[in-house]
C-alpha cells in the first residue's frame, strides 16, 4: 500500500487524506500543531515547524510521494528534498507562487495578461510606481498575505500615508481592475494530459472567499478560454500535478489575479459537485494512477463556513437535508473570519441560495 506524505495538516490534508483512503492510499502528514484537522484521519502524524530539516526528513522516508497543502514551506529545506525523494509536483509551482512580484511575472511571460504592476521597497518607489500605474491601486506585500491580508487599497494621497507601514516588507503595487467578478479554475496534471474541473464564479466578503458558484454564470466562450489558457499555461511552465489559478473577470477580459500549486477553497464543491473531486485527481497523481475527466453533477453553491457561521452550520447538518453537504474540519478554536467548514449546495443556483439560505448565516 502507497503512503502520501503531505506538507500541512489543515482542512486540505484532512479531505487529502479521506479521498486517498477511499483509493487504498495512507497518508503521513506533518504540521506544527498537535491539534491539526488532518490528525484525526491520517495515518501516521509528525508534529514539527515546516523548517523542521530532520523531521520533513523523515516525513519523505516514511513516504513514496510527497505534496504539500501549505504554500509557505521554506524553499531552502524543500529544494535538496526533492533532489532525493519522490515529490513529483516539484519545487518550481511553489517557489513561483511564494512571492507575487514572481508569479506574476511568470504569468505574463507565460502569456497571460496580468494587471499593470511594479515592485516597490519604500516610499520613493511607491510614489513613483503610482505615478506610473495611476490611482486606484492595490499594495500588497510579496509574501506570505492571503484572504485580504498584507494588502490595502490606495484610492487617494491619504490612503498612500496610511499604507506605509507595509513597506516594512517588500511589496508589489499591481493597478486596480474593476472586475465584474472574480473566477477560478482547478486543474490536475500528469505531464501527458490536463484535466479541469468546471470553472467557478467567486463570491468574497470581506476578503475572504464567502460562496462559490458553479457553472459560472458567464459566456461560455469565456469560459472555454479561460480553461484553453489556463491548460496551456500549466503545460508551458510544466507544472505537474494540481494548480488553481484564480482570475478577474472584465466584460470579455480575463486578468491572472494568483494561483496555488494545492486544493483550493473554490475546489471544495468538486466533493459532491463533481463525478470526482480535486482531492481524489491529485491522490491518485501522487499515487501514478490514470486522472478521470471531471463533469459537473448539477448546479451548485458552496459556502464557507467562518467561525460567525459555526452554530448555522451545526444546524444545517442537524437537518440532514438532502442534496446539502456539511463539512465541519474539527479545529478545537473558532473566531470570527477563521474557516471553521463549509456546505455544498447540489442542484442549487445561486438565486435560489440567496432566496432560501443566505439569511441563514451571519452577515
Amino acid at each position: 500500500m502507497k503512503t502520501i506524505g503531505i506538507i500541512g495538516a489543515g482542512q486540505l490534508g484532512l479531505m487529502l487524506t479521506e479521498e486517498a483512503h477511499r483509493l487504498g492510499l495512507r497518508t503521513v502528514c506533518l504540521d506544527p500543531s498537535a491539534e491539526a484537522p488532518a490528525f484525526a484521519v491520517a495515518d501516521e502524524a509528525i508534529v514539527a515547524a515546516y523548517d523542521d530539516a530532520a523531521a520533513l526528513e523523515e516525513l519523505c522516508r516514511r513516504s513514496d510521494a510527497v505534496t504539500y497543502e501549505f504554500e509557505n514551506v521554506p524553499g531552502e529545506v524543500l529544494v535538496p528534498l526533492v533532489e532525493r525523494y519522490n515529490i513529483p509536483q516539484g519545487f518550481r509551482p511553489l517557489y513561483d507562487s511564494q512571492d507575487r512580484l514572481r508569479e506574476k511575472t511568470n504569468a505574463r511571460e507565460h502569456g497571460l495578461l496580468t494587471p499593470g504592476f511594479e515592485a516597490v521597497d519604500d516610499e520613493t518607489s511607491l510614489r513613483a510606481a503610482v505615478g506610473r500605474l495611476g490611482l486606484p491601486a492595490v499594495l500588497k506585500t510579496r509574501t506570505l498575505g492571503y484572504d485580504g491580508h498584507g494588502q490595502r487599497v490606495l484610492r487617494s494621497e491619504e490612503d498612500i500615508e496610511a499604507a506605509l507601514p507595509l513597506l516594512s516588507v517588500p511589496c508589489i503595487l499591481e493597478q486596480f481592475v474593476p472586475f465584474d467578478f472574480e473566477a477560478s479554475i482547478v486543474m490536475v496534471s500528469d505531464g501527458e494530459r490536463v484535466v479541469s474541473f468546471p470553472v467557478g464564479r467567486n463570491i468574497h466578503r470581506d476578503g475572504i472567499l464567502d460562496l462559490c458558484v458553479v457553472p459560472a454564470e458567464v459566456d461560455p466562450e469565456i469560459l472555454a478560454r479561460m480553461r484553453r489558457e489556463s491548460e496551456r499555461f500549466m503545460r508551458a511552465c510544466g507544472y505537474r500535478g494540481i494548480l488553481a489559478i484564480e482570475y478577474f473577470v472584465r466584460g470579455g477580459e480575463i486578468y491572472f489575479n494568483e494561483m496555488a500549486p494545492r486544493p483550493h477553497n473554490s475546489g471544495h464543491y468538486t466533493i459532491e459537485g463533481a463525478t470526482t473531486n480535486q482531492y481524489r485527481e491529485l491522490a491518485r497523481y501522487l499515487a501514478g494512477m490514470p486522472l478521470e475527466e471531471p463533469r459537473l453533477v448539477a448546479p451548485t453553491v458552496m459556502k464557507n463556513i467562518l467561525g460567525q457561521d459555526l452554530e448555522a452550520a451545526r444546524e444545517v447538518a442537524a437537518e440532514g437535508r438532502q442534496g446539502v453537504y456539511v463539512h465541519l474540519y474539527g479545529k478545537r478554536e473558532s473566531r470570527p473570519k477563521r474557516k471553521m467548514g463549509h456546505i455544498t449546495f447540489v442542484g442549487m443556483t445561486a438565486r435560489e441560495y440567496e432566496a432560501a439560505w443566505a439569511s441563514r448565516f451571519v452577515e
